[in-house]
């Protein structure tokens, strides 16, 4: 099991959490310019990485709130928690 540390809540089990895919990813501001294979790419096509990943996650059964974990996709190892919208403490991986 995964001890995940809240920004807000500090260290958790896994299981107060939910996955919520990859971090980062931009919407595009004007989504109804584009193409159908471009929407497609921006809603489904992830980065699969092997290794160093940043994802998001919500404290579903704690505060409710959204933030980024970078982790080791191998090792399961967490590196950083940190709120949406701050940089990643971490460099590299996706």
């Amino acid at each position: 099991m995964l001890l995940i540390h809240c920004p807000w809540c500090g260290p958790r089990d896994e299981i107060e959490f939910k996955y919520g895919g990859e971090a980062h990813i931009t919407r595009p501001t004007e989504p109804d310019a584009l193409s159908d294979t471009e929407w497609a790419d921006y809603l489904f096509m992830r980065t699969n990485a092997k290794g160093l990943h940043r994802e998001r996650w919500v404290h579903s059964a704690g505060c409710r709130r959204w933030f980024n974990v970078a982790r080791d996709t191998v090792t399961n190892e967490i590196f950083a928690s940190y709120k949406m919208g701050e940089k990643p403490p971490v460099e590299g991986g996706s």
